[in-house]
């Protein structure tokens, strides 16, 4: 069976945990495409070499959830050398057999545009800076300047933009606890499973 699950939105935004909660319940494999480009931000040097040079073992350190580790990945995924070495993974990891979930910023629109589910899950700026502001510590006024920050540039890109593809079915989860996001997400993927091919 091929059948991609394509989520996309904004950092913070809960696509990491619906993701992977998604993948868990229909046995899909999972990826997420923010570490490839997490990966890329940290090994530091030229960005579309590193990206053209990455292993699986990169995507197994352990600084790749930090801040600097985001905004790095932010401003990497605007060089269009580095998305392009990227692209051809993340599609051959969509498409193979058995299913797939991904989630990151352009797999509806850029990566997957054939994807069987999209989802586009957001927040409030305010609730994502929030979050992250949990996860990291530190200053929380300049947690919230740093996710507006990476939404400007992620949306602002010239390059595979953030934004929801127009058959999307978006998830605003500002109110929503994790559990009520995972069960409005899966209810997406059993309806479209229970469709067929």
């Amino acid at each position: 069976m091929i059948f991609t699950v394509a989520i996309d939105g904004p950092a913070a935004a809960g696509k990491g945990t619906i993701s992977r909660a998604v993948a868990g319940r229909f046995g899909l494999r999972h990826l997420d495409t923010g570490l490839l480009y997490r990966a890329v931000g940290v090994k530091g040097g030229d960005p579309a070499q590193a990206a053209r040079q990455l292993t699986p073992e990169d995507l197994d350190r352990d600084d790749l959830r930090t801040l600097e580790a985001g905004q790095a990945a932010s401003r990497v995924a605007a060089i269009p050398e580095v998305r392009a070495a990227l692209v051809d993974f993340q599609r051959r990891f969509a498409r193979s057999e058995g299913g797939a979930v991904l989630d990151g910023r352009d797999i509806g629109t850029v990566i997957c545009p054939e994807a069987e589910v999209k989802l586009y899950v957001t927040a409030s700026a305010q609730v994502r800076a929030h979050r992250r502001w949990l996860e990291v510590g530190g200053d929380k006024a300049r947690v919230l300047a740093e996710v507006q920050d990476r939404d400007a540039r992620d949306m602002g890109r010239a390059d595979a933009p953030l934004r929801a593809a127009a058959e999307a079915v978006v998830i605003d989860t500002s109110e929503l606890g994790i559990d009520e996001a995972v069960a409005a997400a899966c209810a997406v993927v059993a309806g479209r499973l229970a469709k067929g091919p």
